[in-house]
């Protein structure tokens, strides 16, 4: 079990009003509460294929997020519809993370099926992410916090239920994080500066 401090409100309906504003603040907790050292790199590791429906938003949000996160020094994406990582990649994209980067903390992002009432709905957590649960794969884990998008139902059919997903939710998902990302981070590197120089 774990027993640091947990934060309650971890998971936003990407169709509610406020869905991006609200992941935002949950997003700059979570930075606050487990990425205590600004010095560790970064790594927003977006795991899936944009060969189906529903397991492109991690290369979505990776999309999205790489060209406006490359103002940060220390920040990094890993998985993008250019390059994704996917099942076949994981281990050695790991491998290449923690063998490159300056005490790597990673963030591991991926779609996934669930409930039909929490369809839409994008959970972070503590921990690591465990990759193609939901497709019965066997896949290592990542990830000092995860983010995990439901995309539709799970429970039967998975590969053609993940290729039979709508597009609109799972861009509509994609813009919710990757926007509420780039807020976190900006806002947690403006508190942290003001730390850092002796301003509280």
């Amino acid at each position: 079990m774990n027993t640091t401090a947990v934060i309650k409100d971890s998971s936003i309906n990407v169709n509610s009003p406020l869905a991006t504003s609200t992941f935002s603040r949950i997003l700059i907790d979570y930075l606050q509460t487990y990425y205590r050292n600004p010095e560790r790199d970064l790594i927003i590791m977006c795991i899936g294929t944009d060969r189906s429906t529903g397991d492109s938003l991690g290369p979505l949000i990776g999309y999205k997020l790489d060209k406006g996160l490359r103002r940060y020094n220390n920040v990094f994406v890993h998985g993008t519809l250019d390059e994704p990582v996917h099942a076949k990649n994981l281990k050695d994209s790991i491998e290449y993370v923690y063998s490159t980067y300056r005490d790597p903390f990673v963030i591991a992002i991926d779609a996934c099926l669930g409930k039909l009432e929490r369809i839409g709905y994008v959970t972070v957590g503590h921990g690591p992410l465990k990759p193609g649960a939901g497709v019965n794969k066997e896949l290592p884990a990542v990830g000092d916090l995860h983010i995990t998008g439901i995309v539709n139902l799970g429970g039967f059919m998975e590969y053609i239920i993940l290729q039979n997903t709508r597009l609109n939710l799972v861009m509509k998902m994609a813009d919710t994080v990757s926007e509420a990302f780039q807020y976190a981070l900006w806002k947690f590197s403006k508190t942290t500066e003001k730390e850092q120089s002796g301003f509280h």
